[in-house]
């Protein structure tokens, strides 16, 4: 049976609104997730203490996140109403800082747009064994949490590096420990390390599985089925789903929805029974684990 276009349930001009872009809400977002990097830092150096620097690498390594979904945003041409600020935001002020292409990664990410779910989706390794069991799924958070994954990520960047291309890269962080050192907490750099090599990686596993991990048939070409979406607590939003990211499942419906609309796109399909009889709804992160996690055979 063909799947049911959203766009029998929303009307031409609801749909117009959604897609129309805001600079001035792009912009907010942009600024928003370098301002609770700074307060991060800020309150590790102004009062350090084990309670404020895990703090500050928690809310740190949330925001990585959220860089990267900056530039997930600007690769579709979603963020702003410019596709010249799209691209120069998208790279300068989030690709870079965490050596991420955007132009590669509009390439690598359109394939899993067009094949979500399928053998042909490049991003099919990190979900399809899902449903996995307790013990594989502590295992595979206990890599991340212990540094395993982001130390063996950062030695592939490394050995990657090359001066003339990813400069910006080493720029930022000769920057960033130069703001540090003026606003008299240098130590503080570590912190930025420290989130990206030992949390960062279990919130982007975390991610992959509310996405499509949990999706009820990852093969099935109707969105509903291959793509979950998230209703986040607004600390889930803080700390693990930045900037609407949480929204998956519309966001495949309509890539150039821009993130901060589609919260309101969802309200809309929800109300009027789109997502009815299908699993494609998580409540909360808790739901995605106990949703990733198949229950242990009889006996």
């Amino acid at each position: 049976m063909k799947a049911a276009p959203f766009t029998d349930v929303l009307s031409k001009e609801e749909i117009a609104r959604l897609m129309r872009p805001s600079n001035a809400r792009g912009w907010w977002l942009v600024a928003t997730n370098w301002a609770i990097i700074a307060a991060a830092f800020a309150l590790a150096i102004a009062w350090p203490n084990p309670v404020t620097i895990v703090l500050a690498v928690l809310l740190i390594a949330g925001r990585q996140l959220g860089l990267g979904i900056i530039v997930h945003d600007a690769a579709h041409h979603a963020l702003f109403a410019s596709r010249t600020t799209n691209e120069r935001v998208g790279q300068w002020l989030a690709g870079h800082p965490m050596n991420t292409s955007l132009a590669k990664y509009r390439s690598y990410h359109l394939k899993h747009h067009r094949h979500a779910g399928t053998p042909q989706d490049p991003d099919i390794g990190f979900v399809a064994k899902y449903p996995v069991s307790r013990d594989s799924l502590r295992r595979k958070f206990a890599r991340d949490l212990t540094g395993r994954t982001g130390v063996r990520d950062l030695a592939i960047t490394l050995k990657k590096f090359r001066l003339a291309e990813q400069w910006p890269w080493l720029a930022f962080h000769v920057g960033l420990l130069a703001t540090l050192s003026l606003a008299g907490g240098w130590w503080a750099y570590a912190l930025w390390w420290v989130a990206l090599l030992f949390v960062y990686p279990a919130i982007v596993r975390l991610r992959q599985i509310g996405e499509h991990g949990v999706a009820e048939e990852r093969g099935d070409l109707d969105p509903r089925r291959n793509t979950s979406t998230t209703v986040a607590r607004w600390w889930e939003r803080l700390f693990v789903a930045p900037n609407h990211v949480h929204y998956h499942l519309e966001h495949h419906l309509a890539a150039g929805v821009p993130p901060y609309r589609l919260g309101e796109m969802h309200r809309l399909l929800n109300e009027r029974g789109y997502y009815d009889g299908f699993a494609c709804v998580s409540r909360g992160y808790a739901d995605v684990i106990r949703r990733a996690m198949r229950a242990p055979a009889a006996g």
